[in-house]
């Protein structure tokens, strides 16, 4: 094993803060030189970033083939037919790059690759003996992300690990699946980071369970909710909780009220001399060409992750003024009563089913209604809980109290189920020699998501802290003054004799002053720094400072003792994490 020269390195750092970066991973790997962007959510990974993928790959690599995976490489382009085999192809709109090929032929960018290796699966097993069978891949894969943002947390072009398990029932799926669990707990505990499993959507996926992997992170995109009673976690868009209802009355007879200038729900409430909690209200969204139009308890707030689980779409957004109009509602003061039609479909919250004599909208400017009950007043097409849990809110299992928090999505397993080998026709003969659908498992982690994750968790001030198993370098030694031979020549010696012992080496031999030097070496973050200039090389010493907690010491000079105190070092810092 060879060091690596600074002077012959690509490795650019900058001294001034990004003014483009909003999160601490994406203005460290700027500064740093780990990334360069080329176009919104699009970066080039630079040498001392790809080292680090490499390092976390390679943990990753580790831990699904202790659980039996196989790894193999499949296409980013697919064929569009196979997307709308499983119903995909629309569901997932906009964000799915399309395109022709020279032939005419309808293809994709892969942003998941369910489809390819169910395909795969369907042509090459045929029988229950092949079962179980695990495999993954460490790929590119391209979402055409509406909102990149945070440098690698949310990105268009991004490095994923994918696996796909197959099993011949949901025993044996339901056996596997914790193995993966474990595997990823692992994973980024080897990579010095504390997660949180938390109960997920399985959103376009499908399936009939999920867990998501969260580091906690104040300034994270995602939010999740756990209990402080039972240890329920879950992540936001999929989390219940206890709607208390009020006592039940007996239901009043409708009348108008006037409501001038009150649109909207605070405003209604106060007028009216009631609590939001007895007011109706009415959000609205457009999914392709028809209007939803839920009726949720005016104290809640619509969760849009579980509204399109719901309605079986993903392509919502709010609705405006004109198209609310167009259904024959008031903006401001819409009313589920007299709403129907083929362009509308009404939504319940299952709060308001027990809710008794709410206020809701008259349909008519300035005007609400008192005493609206379900199912007398208005009807709905579907019922569903779409609400947004609360802080605070009691948790539905054990009564106790929930806490939202934020966080950064790391992994997401599923239990697939046959919801792709039964649109694929990708089937097994089983032991009576029947044939069977295959039950499936999928299994993903966001490798440069990982690598900005583990920069918000280790990072001060001054820069980077690495954890030692993902360090782009063990050492870094530095020559104070790479103009006199000497020192420079010891330092080479140093590195050479280093990374022969299996470290990895960045020996900066750059001409700047010391006072650069210590300064890039805070910003790199690499967990030891060996520094050697003439003044200790007069005393026969050469000074060693551990980066995660500046620990600093002078050993002897000798090549053996050096090698001896840096691996002690290093070993101190290993960072446990549980």
């Amino acid at each position: 094993m060879a060091y690596v020269r600074w002077s012959r390195y690509f490795l650019p750092t900058w001294k001034e803060e990004p003014a483009e970066a909003d999160l601490p991973s994406h203005r460290l790997m700027l500064r740093a030189g780990l990334i360069r962007p080329l176009a919104a959510g699009i970066y080039t990974y630079l040498p001392f970033g790809w080292r680090a993928l490499r390092k976390i790959e390679t943990i990753v690599r580790e831990e699904m083939e202790a659980i039996g995976g196989a790894e193999l490489h499949m296409p980013i382009v697919h064929p569009a037919e196979l997307w709308a085999k499983t119903g995909r192809l629309e569901m997932a709109g906009s964000q799915l790059v399309r395109f022709q090929d020279r032939a005419g032929r309808e293809m994709v960018l892969g942003p998941t690759h369910e489809e390819v290796v169910t395909d795969l699966a369907r042509r090459e097993i045929q029988s229950w003996r092949q079962l179980p069978l695990m495999l993954y891949q460490i790929q590119t894969k391209f979402r055409d992300e509406p909102r990149a943002r945070g440098g690698l947390v949310r990105v268009r072009e991004f490095t994923m690990k994918d696996g796909y398990s197959f099993h011949e029932d949901t025993d044996d799926l339901d056996r596997y699946y914790p193995e993966v669990y474990r595997a990823y707990l692992t994973i980024f505990r080897r990579c010095g980071l504390a997660t949180v499993p938390v109960e997920a959507d399985s959103g376009m996926m499908g399936g009939s369970g999920s867990h998501e992997f969260m580091l906690s992170n104040e300034q994270g995109e995602d939010t999740f909710v756990l209990c402080d009673g039972c240890g329920y976690a879950a992540n936001r868009e999929g989390a219940t909780a206890v709607k208390d209802a009020d006592p039940d009355e007996a239901p009043q007879a409708v009348t108008e009220v006037a409501t001038p200038g009150c649109q909207t729900i605070e405003a209604v409430a106060h007028a009216l001399g009631v609590p939001t909690r007895k007011t109706a209200k009415a959000v609205f969204y457009r999914m392709g060409k028809k209007l939803a139009f839920v009726v949720i308890r005016g104290d809640l707030a619509v969760n849009e992750a579980k509204l399109a689980r719901a309605l079986g779409t993903t392509e919502l957004a709010p609705a405006t003024e004109e198209e609310i109009a167009a259904v024959g509602a008031v903006p401001g003061y819409a009313s589920p009563i007299g709403i129907s039609g083929d362009g509308v479909v009404v939504v319940a919250d299952d709060s308001i089913p027990p809710a008794r004599n709410l206020v809701a909208g008259a349909n008519k400017e300035g005007f609400h209604l008192r005493n609206v009950n379900f199912p007398r007043d208005f009807q709905a097409s579907l019922v569903a809980d779409v609400a947004l849990v609360r802080d605070g809110d009691r948790c539905a299992r054990c009564g106790g109290t929930l806490r939202v928090q934020r966080g950064v999505e790391l992994g997401h397993i599923f239990k697939l189920g046959t919801k792709y080998s039964q649109s694929l026709d990708a089937t097994f003969l089983d032991r009576e020699g029947r044939a069977r659908p295959l039950i499936m498992g999928c299994y993903g982690i966001g490798i440069g998501r990982l690598l900005a994750a583990v920069l918000e968790a280790h990072h001060d001030e001054d820069g980077i802290v690495w954890p030692g198993s993902v360090a782009p370098f063990h050492v870094l030694v530095a020559v104070l003054n790479p103009k006199e031979p000497e020192p420079l020549a010891y330092a080479a010696s140093v590195a050479e004799h280093l990374a022969q012992a299996g470290l990895d080496v960045l020996l900066d031999d750059r001409e700047r002053t010391a006072g650069e030097k210590f300064h890039d070496a805070k910003l790199l973050g690499i967990p030891v720094l060996a520094v050697i200039g003439p003044r200790s090389l007069r005393k026969g010493e050469v000074d060693l400072e551990r980066r995660r907690d500046g620990a600093r010491n002078s050993v002897d000079a000798s090549l053996d003792v050096i090698h001896s105190s840096v691996q002690d070092l290093l070993r101190a810092e290993v960072v446990e994490t549980g």
